[in-house]
């Protein structure tokens, strides 16, 4: 007969009955549900659920930036409102993802989405993420990502995923600033829009949550910008 789990001071973790080092114990974990479709309203920016009345707005913001913020998306550019419908459609009722509009007093200026739900696991990616240039490098950008963060992490889940291509600086060091860990990277995970991507694997893990959030919400905090609306203290560097 087996005997009880026990913890090993020694070792700062938990044995089996073999000796075997083992994980620590979730005692009734029954996994989590697909987070709700709800509005996340920050101080900066609203985060909501896509729909159809947004895509027009959207398709003028894109329209700013001259094509590169899609070199590593998979979907892109976009000829029109009609086009970025289709695709949200799509990657939806196919893949999945369940799409936000970022929007500010600018309007709707970026898309983010929850994706690759493991919900047994309590494991979420945030991905998708097309930001207008009204929204690059803005303190809503930070904000709408700390909003979906904490929606995911308040609805149980464990495990916050972030994924881009390993040659996509700009969103590695994004994901840094924000508090992911990085992981590694997959060697030709993918290919998209016909050529080789490897994929660079972040996280944020549920025992690392608290901390993240309360540096994010230091950071974000009205006490940390001047009246003009500059940071004070920066999180690391920009995103």
């Amino acid at each position: 007969m087996m005997s009880p789990d026990v913890f090993s001071p020694s070792l700062g973790v938990r044995e089996d009955s073999f000796g075997n080092p083992i994980g620590k114990a979730l005692p009734g974990w029954v996994g989590c549900q697909r987070l709700p479709d709800v509005d996340l309203i920050g101080r900066t920016c609203r985060v909501v659920p896509y729909d159809r009345s947004y895509a027009d707005g959207l398709s003028s913001a894109f329209t700013r930036g001259d094509g590169g913020l899609f070199s590593y998306l998979p979907w892109g550019p976009f000829e029109s409102a009609g086009e970025i419908d289709n695709v949200v459609r799509l990657h939806r009722d196919h893949r999945g993802f369940q799409t936000f509009v970022i929007a500010t007093k600018d309007g709707p200026v970026g898309l983010a989405s929850y994706m690759r739900y493991d919900e047994g696991n309590g494991a979420v990616e945030i991905g998708g993420l097309t930001f207008s240039p009204l929204l690059q490098r803005t303190t809503a950008a930070t904000e709408a990502m700390y909003l979906m963060m904490r929606h995911a992490f308040d609805g149980g889940y464990r495990r916050y995923e972030w994924k881009c291509d390993q040659l996509n600086a700009p969103s590695k060091r994004a994901a840094e600033r924000l508090g992911f860990t990085f992981e590694g990277v997959f060697r030709n995970a993918v290919v998209t829009k016909g050529r080789r991507r490897d994929t660079a694997w972040y996280s944020v893990i549920v025992e690392e949550w608290p901390a993240v959030r309360a540096r994010l919400e230091a950071w974000l905090g009205v006490e940390n910008f001047d009246e003009n609306g500059f940071q004070k203290r920066a999180l690391t560097t920009d995103i």
